[in-house]
């Protein structure tokens, strides 16, 4: 954001803060106030980035640095490694520990809390895409780590998880498609302490969107590109300082890296139902001039970054359909009704089993196409048989908890409302995260 649009942010805030004050009522201030807070926000799109992180290009000769593919085996086997079990299990305490408290906080404010992002690069969640060569924490390919790291993360809180994820997914199409130019330039400002806000923005707006069919338009002009569209649900989009587009060039859709500090890249909040603590918004593309190199990844590169995108909301999408279980099991145990609890009941008990069934059924198929992935397969079809099942048994599962709670399913005091608005987003989100 500009100076002036910090200012205008602070202002608002300020707005916000005056217009809840009882003292508007009792002096006849109300209604002047709320109409100067809706001529503030009534403006609509502002410039984006023209105050972040600048990027020094940086010539690096040679050849693009690439995580190594995993071994071959002929043996169906999904269990995690020792070093994949560490992963997933200190994200899971982070999880635990730092997500869960702020979440219902984070969901109302339509932002993460700004110290959450640093406390996640100490456990090295924005480099596991990245070759160790370049500053990464891993030099074997394994979407499997980044699989097991986003459903870990999504048990806490999806919003949040998705907040933290974006900027990871952004450095591993870098680290998967980037040249030895785009990587030397960008992957730097995610192996620091502080990883750069970014997100990988695919979605559009309108129904039944298909990311192999753009609005979004890359035209060649002059020695570069000229970039025209709009971008919708992007994660931190009013803070991003990169973003991975997709657009609609003359040879099929395509991926290019855009500074938000460009010339005409422009954003507007836009809260939705779910995943609200991502800070999603929409990211305006007018005529957005861009240099030659931008382009990152065209024809089966591009079909594998979708792949990869939708195995990431599968891995989100079992995650937080665990954390609605586990919320339920004790609550059915604990919930006496009749004289005894309500998990003695068949038609609860049954329900509950249901729902353990399901998740089972959402985490091997995404573990599968993770693995398929990771031995240089293709993932496309094992990824849209999880993708459909995480989307449709998600939303089921989400939609038990509320009723096995009964009313306390439908009142914000109790998580499990939050987790149902959240997994509605597997099925309709494309690109944000990355594995």
């Amino acid at each position: 954001m500009t100076v002036a649009d910090k200012g205008m942010e602070v202002g608002l805030r300020a707005m916000r803060a005056v217009a809840g004050l009882p003292v508007l009522d009792r002096t006849g201030l109300r209604e002047p106030a709320e109409r100067a807070l809706f001529q503030i926000t009534k403006n609509g799109f502002s410039a984006a980035g023209t105050a972040g992180r600048t990027f020094a290009r940086a010539q690096r000769a040679g050849r693009p640095v690439r995580q190594r593919t995993g071994e071959r085996t002929d043996l169906f086997d999904l269990t995690p490694t020792d070093e994949q079990q560490m992963v997933a299990e200190a994200l899971r305490d982070f999880a635990g520990s730092r997500l869960r408290p702020v979440a219902q906080a984070a969901d109302a404010a339509c932002a993460p809390p700004e110290s959450l992002a640093g406390e996640a690069a100490e456990l090295g969640l924005a480099v596991l895409g990245v070759p160790e060569e370049l500053g990464g924490a891993m030099s074997e390919r394994s979407s499997v780590t980044g699989v097991l790291a986003a459903e870990a993360l999504a048990h806490g809180d999806m919003g949040l998880a998705v907040s933290l994820l974006a900027p990871a997914g952004v450095a591993t199409a870098l680290a998967a498609f980037g040249d030895a130019t785009q990587q030397a330039t960008y992957l730097p400002a995610f192996t620091s302490d502080a990883p750069t806000p970014a997100a990988v923005a695919i979605l559009e707006r309108g129904a039944l969107f298909d990311p192999f069919e753009l609005t979004t338009t890359a035209r060649r002009a002059g020695g570069g590109w000229t970039l025209r569209g709009e971008k919708a649900l992007v994660p931190l989009a009013g803070t991003a300082d990169l973003l991975v587009v997709a657009a609609a060039t003359e040879d099929g859709p395509a991926l290019f890296v855009v500074e938000t500090s460009s010339r005409g890249v422009e954003y507007q909040a836009e809260p939705g139902m779910g995943v609200r603590a991502a800070a999603t918004g929409v990211v305006a593309l007018r005529d957005v001039p861009l240099p030659d190199d931008a382009l990152l990844a065209r024809g089966a590169e591009y079909a594998q970054a979708v792949t990869r995108s939708r195995l990431g909301w599968c891995a989100l999408a079992a995650g937080c359909a665990m954390a609605v279980l586990d919320h339920v099991i004790p609550y059915v145990n604990e919930r006496r009704a009749f004289g005894e609890p309500i998990s003695h009941r068949q038609a609860v008990a049954f329900a509950v089993a249901d729902m353990a069934i399901e998740i089972e059924g959402m985490r091997l198929t995404t573990y599968r196409g993770a693995s398929l992935l990771d031995r240089g397969d293709d993932a496309a079809h094992a990824t849209a048989i999880a993708r459909r099942l995480c989307a449709d048994k998600g939303m089921a599962v989400g939609s038990s908890g509320v009723q096995l709670l009964g009313g306390h399913g439908y009142v914000k005091e109790y998580p499990v409302e939050r987790w149902y608005r959240d997994l509605r987003a597997t099925a309709v989100m494309e690109g944000a995260v990355m594995v």
